[in-house]
């Protein structure tokens, strides 16, 4: 006989009755949050202060080139001493069901911690966390008027954004890329990062990329070089053409002049896909200018955190392609904004994906998937490190040049506990 407890779904295995029976009381009450937890995650964990790992040039680097290429380096950004950091979000609801998300958060994580934990909670505890936009609005609007709309306050967002489309699809029994309207493609495409100290290096690394199922490869251009790395790109050209494309990714190292002598150069070598921020991300006046005077497409915006930063590079036509990063960019619900504005302004988009967990990856692959201006992606290799599938109940299906889009609830993953617990830093 069916007893009241299994009846009602508390059993181990809730029998399909149950089920249409909670199915059916669903939408008939608050799906209430009851609790927000923001966790630090580390690898490796080995118990390293914090502050004990950031590291960068001194004050005063140059950046080492001939005659007036010798400047300051003013892009080296900050390293954390071989070590991965992010922020982790679980959020609870009054009927149990539990939506993980993801902050970008490599140098500094327990700033996002306290962002979510003493700013983010209060306002979201005891809401309804089905009202995934309006609850981001309301996020956004804390410390909007105090002049905080970028940075780690919208990396934070991010990570409670996730979270909340994960409760959702849990709770409409569909997968993430249902609730935003559908999937273009299973299989996401993507690049792979390819290094090498030399040339002959560099491309036999590229030919093994593309043996094995790549279609792009991405290398950097070196700041303070003049022109003499373009080598290094031909090079690596050349090994793919016909097979492949370079893209080239020089972290906003030039000057305006600068890039226009080095943009020139690549221009002539005809299989390189996109330069990726050529200049700093707050020369705004520059990347219209070079863009008119080169036919290398360009791309930026994984520094970019909102539609209203993105807005002015689509006005202005500064840009052919653009990466934002769901785990900066506030998550889900302001990427897909920003994918939107992209579209209508005759852009593709590419998911930036460095640093952090399988949690990331599947995110993204959702949102390229049901985004019809999605080109390829960052991040699939990813996976295969020690937050990658290492992490997960069950690996995500990938391979040199893919990843597939999850087909689980929500956002698709679950976390394996005693693994998750292995990383986790406070």
């Amino acid at each position: 006989m069916t007893s009241r407890r299994k009846l009602l779904g508390f059993g181990l295995a809730a029998s399909p009755l149950a089920q249409a029976m909670q199915r059916a009381s669903r939408g008939r009450g608050p799906l209430k949050i009851t609790k927000v937890e923001p966790l630090v995650i580390r690898t490796p964990n080995d118990g390293a202060p914090p502050e004990s790992l950031i590291e960068m040039p001194p004050v005063g680097a140059m950046t080492g080139g001939v005659g007036l290429w010798n400047r300051l380096d003013h892009s080296s950004p900050s390293r954390f001493k071989g070590r991965t950091q992010a922020v982790l979000v679980r959020i609870t609801t009054n009927e149990g069901i539990v939506g993980w998300g993801e902050c970008h958060a490599p140098s500094a994580p327990r700033v996002h911690k306290t962002v979510i934990s003493d700013l983010f909670a209060p306002v979201l505890i005891g809401q309804d966390a089905r009202e995934v936009e309006p609850l981001w609005e309301k996020l956004y609007s804390t410390e909007r008027l105090r002049g905080y709309a970028t940075g780690s306050y919208t990396e934070s967002l991010a990570g409670v954004d996730l979270a909340l489309w994960d409760i959702l699809g849990q709770y409409a029994e569909l997968p993430l890329y249902r609730l935003l309207g559908g999937k273009y493609r299973d299989r996401i495409p993507t690049y792979t990062g390819l290094g090498g100290r030399s040339v002959e290096e560099l491309k036999a690394n590229a030919a093994k990329a593309i043996e094995a199922g790549y279609r792009a490869v991405k290398m950097g251009l070196s700041k303070g070089s003049g022109t003499s790395d373009i080598a290094r790109v031909a090079a690596v050209s050349e090994a793919v053409k016909g097979k492949g494309q370079v893209l080239v990714d020089s972290l906003g190292a030039y000057k305006l002049y600068e890039a226009t002598i080095v943009g020139r150069e690549l221009d002539r070598l005809g299989n390189v896909g996109w330069w990726e921020d050529p200049l700093p991300p707050d020369d705004l006046e520059g990347y219209p200018r070079l863009a008119d005077s080169l036919d290398t497409a360009l791309c930026a915006g994984e520094e970019l955190c909102n539609r209203f930063q993105f807005r002015q590079m689509f006005a202005t036509r500064s840009v052919d392609i653009i990466n934002p990063d769901l785990c900066r960019a506030g998550g889900i619900t302001e990427v897909r904004r920003v994918a939107a504005m992209a579209e209508a302004h005759g852009v593709l988009w590419s998911p930036h994906i460095s640093t952090g967990t399988a949690l990331y990856v599947a995110a993204s692959m959702h949102l390229a998937a049901a985004t019809s201006n999605f080109v390829i992606s960052e991040g699939g290799g990813l996976l295969g490190g020690p937050l990658g599938n290492k992490l997960l109940a069950e690996p995500m299906e990938w391979g040199p040049g893919f990843v597939r889009v999850p087909e689980g609830v929500g956002i698709g993953v679950r976390f394996d506990q005693k693994a998750l617990a292995g990383v986790v830093a406070g």
